[in-house]
């Protein structure tokens, strides 16, 4: 697998383990920019107008639902398998867009995840309770790196 195939799915995964939804949205847009290129079904899927359009959606959502006191943790098991898939999701999507093998970039995207979801868990318990930055605050301070990890992953996967 090529370094950037790697960072890509890293950057990808660790994307997913702070916003899942996010992460097939930002990999959507790739795709779809990528034109005919696409080969398999869940790649047509991702880069096709409704599927990018939907997951966009969804990804919004999930920005908003993050700041609901009612939310349970990312490291909840049904929240973690979810993040775990979109690792894996976006990771074998960025493998066979580069005609890799897949099980490296799909493992690498979902430990990516999971390390991901720890860290962030771990950084805005740190940032709620010890500096008593508000829940919202450090919801969107995480959005805004969502967003910027997005658009640079996107610049560097020309």
């Amino acid at each position: 697998m090529e370094r950037s195939g790697v960072l890509a799915a890293a950057g990808l995964g660790a994307v997913a383990g702070m916003r899942s939804f996010s992460a097939p949205a930002i990999l959507s847009i790739l795709l779809a920019r990528d034109g005919g290129s696409v080969q398999g079904r869940i790649e047509q899927a991702l880069s096709s107008k409704v599927g990018g359009r939907t997951l966009s959606m969804l990804a919004l959502g999930e920005l908003v639902g993050d700041k609901l006191p009612n939310i349970p943790a990312r490291t909840a098991p049904p929240a973690l398998a979810g993040r775990i898939l979109s690792g894996a999701l976006v990771g074998a999507a960025l493998a066979r867009r580069d005609k890799q093998p897949v099980l490296g970039p799909v493992l690498l995207g979902a430990a990516a995840a999971v390390a991901s979801s720890f860290a962030f868990s771990a950084l805005r318990r740190f940032a709620t309770q010890r500096l008593h930055v508000p829940n919202i605050v450090a919801g969107l301070l995480e959005d805004a790196l969502v967003a910027m990890a997005g658009t640079r992953l996107l610049a560097a996967l020309k």
